[in-house]
């Protein structure tokens, strides 16, 4: 959740770190602050709401300084106010810490450190770590990078923290737990962040921190890792891969817009060098040395939460039906604590854009603890969830600053269904002529998403009139009913239109009540194996006076005549029309959220990292 950034060096922190918390707002946008050292005084800046806010806050203030760090938060413990914003400073005011991440017993650590004199301004447990750190400062005499080592073998919980000392402008501590944090390397200077989007324009030299390590940033003495067990580690060197300008809105309202225009290319993207049309075949190098695991698996159980668990849900179908192999689809938060019964030759597909949900890790130590094999499936290189799995495959989709999943969603379809395919075809359950025609449409699957982004305009005049309906409902069958569902959690989120995601044949259990003459209903109607019950389900909606918005096969003419509004789509193979179908959802929601004053790109509430449970 929350975003940090640091730098000491011998520029200006202070803007360095303000467009680093603008870059990493997606993150959290509760409140956000900046502490610099200048002169041996330790100025704090802060403010509830938006980096904007602190940005106004701050225009008559002293902010010089060459070492600082700064957070945007998105509030756990403690309401989103001035006093619970971060950075925490110390009781004597000689240190300052940001923080990501819960300390699960702060309230026994913050009892004692009452009894021993200390005073807290803030409901967080952030400023409770903040004082334990000063309290052993203070008892053992030892410098800051002693105090935090100590103070984190004292802490239950997860974190992210980087800390200064007014007295010492020359280095920076941090340390991480289950909670991503990335240290950068320019030349003299040091850069810390939660993730490398603030660091990219300034180096693309990073050290990506491992769970209990804490490293020491300094000009004199460099870059130091030590364990919080005091084990002395070698930092391991990474080069970036992303652009600047991916980084950038290049000229669209917003990044959730430009994100859904992206994904031609993301989806080509991930397709790289793994569809391989000349050869026949599906290449997928990160698994290779599982494949026979994962080939020989009885049953695979997928594990992740929110759009993330509804891509799951399409590669149920996909597996099951290309592969002829059992699935289980599991919310990561659900099955870490529902004691599971999991196998050494079960096959478990962990799924996450960020690769650092905290359920989904949990998630997946625990199916580690019983044998199985683990497969990742995320688009952040060097995450955790790719530290911690067995094998996997990036999707490639490129930076996602939108706090509402899109690409990321079509990205992560495509990998299952290239998993799909090869395992398949290594079973033989899937005949060679349904794999070829499978390849030829997948590649043409950019192709038709363009196509389908050329109906914007039409999709807006839809929007503009359903745009102040209280609800929606979103149906579909079989493979499309995980469509119905990430179009439901894409209106909820963005625009605060209550929504329900449904398989068509069970909205005669129930939603149906809900229908009348001001209810949108929202159905993915192709023309598939489902096709003729679809448009009896169609034809329940509009006997009660419902609206309808079709998503059609181009040159459907039955359904066309029955529904309110239909938005048409290249025809594809069955399998594959979820990566379709679910562009003209995402550009409704987008369209409907900027209609109703929104914001798009960061709804209230959410935050895209969500890195605590």
């Amino acid at each position: 959740m929350c975003g940090i950034v640091a730098y000491i060096g011998k520029q200006e922190a202070f803007p360095i770190i303000l467009k680093g918390l603008k870059r990493l707002e997606y993150r959290g946008y509760d409140s956000s602050g900046i502490a610099v050292v200048n002169n041996d005084s330790l100025n704090v800046f802060k403010k509830q709401g938006k980096v904007a806010m602190l940005e106004e806050f701050v225009t008559d203030k002293d902010t010089s300084g060459c070492i600082g760090i700064g957070h945007t938060r998105w509030a756990t413990h403690g309401l989103p106010t001035d006093a619970n914003a971060h950075p925490h400073s110390s009781g004597n005011e000689k240190f300052a810490l940001v923080h990501n991440g819960i300390i699960e017993n702060y309230a026994i650590i913050k009892e004692n450190l009452i009894n021993k004199g200390h005073t807290f301004l803030s409901e967080t447990d952030t400023e409770v770590l903040m004082h334990l750190i000063e309290e052993i400062s203070t008892q053992h005499d030892c410098d800051l990078f002693t105090a935090v080592r100590l103070a984190l073998n004292e802490v239950i919980g997860a974190y992210a923290i980087v800390v200064i000392n007014k007295e010492n402008d020359q280095e920076l501590i941090a340390a991480r737990k289950s909670s991503p944090l990335v240290v950068g390397i320019g030349k003299g200077e040091y850069f810390c962040a939660s993730d490398a989007t603030p660091i990219i324009e300034f180096t693309k030299n990073v050290v990506y921190l491992e769970d209990g390590e804490i490293a020491k940033l300094s000009l004199k003495d460099g870059l130091k890792l030590k364990t919080i067990k005091n084990e002395t580690k070698t930092p391991f060197i990474q080069k970036l891969e992303m652009e600047l300008e991916t980084l950038e809105k290049g000229g669209y309202d917003h990044f959730m817009l430009k994100e859904i225009f992206e994904q031609p290319k993301s989806v080509q993207d991930c397709m790289r060098g793994r569809l391989v049309l000349n050869e026949n075949k599906v290449s997928l190098g990160g698994i290779l040395n599982y494949k026979e695991q994962i080939v020989n698996a009885k049953r695979i159980i997928v594990i992740a939460c929110g759009t993330s668990w509804h891509a799951g849900l399409v590669g149920e179908y996909l597996f099951e039906e290309l592969a002829r192999v059992p699935v289980e689809v599991e919310y990561a938060s659900e099955f870490r604590y529902r004691n599971p019964i999991i196998y050494p030759d079960d096959v478990v597909i962990a799924i996450s854009q960020s690769g650092e949900t905290a359920d989904t890790l949990a998630a997946i130590e625990l199916a580690k603890s019983k044998g199985a094999t683990i497969v990742g499936v995320c688009n952040v290189v060097g995450s955790s969830i790719s530290r911690a799995t067995d094998c996997g495959s990036y999707t490639h989709a490129g930076p996602e600053i939108g706090v509402a999943s899109t690409k990321a969603f079509t990205a992560q379809v495509t990998v299952l269904t290239l998993m799909a395919m090869m395992i398949g075809r290594e079973k033989g359950t899937i005949s060679d002529e349904r794999f070829t025609r499978l390849m030829i449409d997948l590649d043409n699957i950019p192709h038709k998403i363009e196509s389908v982004l050329k109906t914007d305009a039409q999709i807006q005049k839809i929007a503009d009139i359903y745009k102040d309906s209280p609800n929606a409902l979103f149906l579909g069958r079989g493979i499309n009913f995980p469509v119905a569902l990430e179009g439901a959690l894409k209106l909820k989120e963005i625009s605060y239109i209550h929504a329900e995601g449904y398989p068509a044949a069970e909205m005669k259990h129930g939603p149906i009540a809900l229908i009348d003459e001001e209810m949108p209903t929202f159905v993915v109607a192709t023309k598939d194996g489902s096709y003729e019950k679809v448009v009896s389900n169609i034809q329940e909606v509009k006997a009660r006076k419902g609206k309808v918005i079709a998503i059609v096969t181009k040159g459907d003419k039955v359904v066309k005549g029955i529904a309110d509004h239909v938005i048409e789509i290249p025809k594809t193979d069955d399998m594959l029309v979820p990566l379709i179908a679910t562009i003209p959802m995402q550009l409704l929601s987008y369209h409907i959220a900027v209609m109703r004053n929104c914001n798009v790109d960061q709804p209230r509430n959410l935050a895209k990292s969500v890195t605590v449970e």
